[in-house]
């Protein structure tokens, strides 16, 4: 039984020069993969097409006669390039021909055309972007990335639970730990938003740590970290800096002098185990998580290897039912929300 995944292919920085070879990389590595290569004509040229023959039926190439651009505005993009590749590879998941789409074209309208397209799943009232973080123990899945700035108390724990369902279908562990971001680890602490998530997670039944802060990202506390998109975006964007400033520090030192370049050669095995823990490739690949399809979002600057990671994110999610496990728990949720109010009402 294949698992199929629609790419985007003209989206990102780079476009069909990363995205196809990562596609062609991702056949050779698992047999059981199907991809659907979404682009313009010109896009899979004769060179291409030759080097897809190897994969027989494996790799299917659907034709997009338009392109939603880096800076294009959501609402055009959504209304008037009904046949860009992004519109077509997520219209293919929606009608069931792919399980997961993955682009890496502009955020914004990849969010708007996807909810358009393939609706929230019930009891979602607002899809949020996940994605993994390193930390001392491993990595843990931070969420929301910047897809909702304003939330309310009962958005952050559907985030909550999307999170950890997602943790439990890709990265295979049972019961992950929750954790809400916060200003302080104490109940008291944090908005009134928070307080009220605090309680709703603490009632909901997942493994709820209780509040953690920012240190707690990178110490691996907890396996899932909730907040809301603004929180979540200046976090990400923070630590993306702080990881390219040490980098500059490093190189800057070790080229200082005669002695320090000498001691850079000798550092250098370390060095480059140093950097491979903190290789932001490796995490590429944002779910878009509480729409009837998977869609995972590339950054747009990615090279082939960080675009596989993705695609092999998407790959997970699909083969280990993210949609399902989703779907039920907000169902076993909203059955207990009901039976509580129920109970309130007769007492």
């Amino acid at each position: 039984m294949h698992t199929t995944i629609a790419i985007d292919c003209m989206g990102g920085d780079h476009g069909p020069s990363v995205t196809i070879p990562a596609a062609m990389a991702c056949l050779r590595a698992d047999p059981a993969l199907r991809v659907i290569l979404v682009g313009l004509p010109e896009a899979f040229g004769e060179s291409v097409l030759v080097s897809l023959r190897e994969f027989g039926e494996r790799a299917l190439i659907r034709h997009a006669s338009e392109v939603v651009t880096m800076e294009e505005s959501p609402v055009v993009a959504m209304r008037a390039k009904k046949d860009s590749s992004m519109r077509v590879a997520i219209d293919l998941v929606k009608d069931g021909t792919a399980q997961a789409v993955v682009s890496a074209g502009n955020t914004g309208a990849l969010m708007a055309i996807s909810r358009f397209v393939l609706k929230t799943l019930p009891g979602i009232d607002r899809p949020a972007i996940a994605q993994n973080l390193p930390t001392m123990k491993g990595h843990a899945c931070m969420l929301d990335l910047g897809a909702n700035v304003d939330c309310e108390a009962v958005h952050l724990l559907q985030f909550g639970i999307m999170g950890a369902m997602l943790v439990e279908a890709v990265e295979h562990c049972e019961a992950p730990s929750v954790g809400l971001l916060n200003n302080g680890s104490e109940d008291i602490k944090g908005n009134e938003v928070v307080k009220r998530a605090n309680e709703l997670l603490r009632a909901s039944g997942l493994n709820f740590y209780g509040n953690v802060e920012g240190d707690d990202i990178y110490k691996g506390t907890t396996d899932v970290v909730v907040c809301d998109g603004f929180v979540g975006n200046v976090a990400l964007k923070t630590s993306e800096g702080l990881a390219r400033m040490m980098s500059l520090f490093l190189r800057d030192e070790f080229t200082r002098t005669w002695l320090s370049r000498l001691a850079a050669v000798v550092a250098m095995p370390v060095l480059k185990r140093f950097r491979a823990r903190f290789d932001s490739r490796l995490y590429n690949g944002g779910c878009l998580l509480g729409l009837r399809g998977i869609v995972v979002k590339s950054h747009g600057s990615a090279d082939a290897f960080a675009f596989t990671q993705a695609v092999k994110r998407a790959v997970e999610a699909a083969r280990h039912d993210l949609i399902e496990r989703i779907a039920s728990r907000m169902s076993i949720y909203s059955a207990q929300a009901v039976s509580s109010t129920q109970e309130d009402v007769s007492a």
